[in-house]
């Protein structure tokens, strides 16, 4: 059980969205740059995932066809900035034979948000926080992503307590926002950029814009 409300989490959005302005996530040209993107950035920093794409744009391979087209080895070379290469190449892979099995993008568009997701999940290295990145950026479904610096902030602050699953936290964000599909995708960009910006692992809680809620910023005054 979370103790996120609607008040608590409009709240949160509106003075991270007054503090730092639009985010405009997720920054790509396509929707299968999208996924190709939400694949490469696990455990990797942004920065490096736009070398890999910027290798993989250069040798015109942001296609699924492209990509499986493509050497294990040649592929892997590409998408090397951005870290666990090999195992990222075979999860490219997987996605692109998904998608070219369901006849692409904007026939999957068909889909309902519910059957878009299980579907995703059913694909080799996707899991529930990549497979919701894809589902609210490249399909642009109400589908809120909960990552390490969501647990992060809302612990921080006392909304989450710690232990809850993915699902349940979610569920909480959905529940307290509706499904308003463009304040997902600021609110996502928000978090991270607060975490980048002063909710670091050893927080800057003097910087912080929310400090006036967070118990966190209490003690680090106190």
């Amino acid at each position: 059980m979370t103790r996120l409300h609607a008040n608590t989490a409009q709240s949160i959005y509106r003075r991270l969205l007054d503090t730092y302005g639009p985010q405009g996530w997720w920054p790509a040209d396509s929707a299968f740059e999208i996924v190709v993107g939400a694949v490469l950035t696990q455990n990797a920093a942004w920065t490096n995932v736009e070398y890999a794409l910027t290798h993989l744009r250069e040798a015109d391979a942001l296609s699924p066809e492209a990509i499986l087209a493509l050497p294990d080895e040649r592929l892997g070379a590409l998408i090397r900035p951005s870290g666990y290469f090999n195992v990222k190449a075979r999860r490219l892979k997987a996605v692109c034979g998904f998608l070219v099995d369901a006849g692409g993008i904007e026939a999957l568009r068909e889909c309902g948000t519910g059957d878009l997701r299980a579907a995703l999940l059913g694909v080799h290295g996707i899991g529930r926080e990549t497979a919701d990145d894809i589902v609210l950026y490249a399909f642009h479904r109400p589908v809120f992503v909960i990552d390490a610096y969501t647990r992060r902030i809302f612990e921080r602050l006392g909304l989450f307590v710690g232990g809850e699953t993915y699902e349940a936290l979610r569920g909480a964000f959905e529940s307290a926002l509706g499904p308003d599909v463009p304040v997902y995708q600021e609110y996502h960009g928000l978090i991270v950029e607060h975490c980048k910006a002063v909710c670091a692992v050893r927080p800057r809680c003097a910087d912080c814009s929310l400090r006036y809620r967070c118990p966190v910023g209490r003690n680090e005054r106190a």
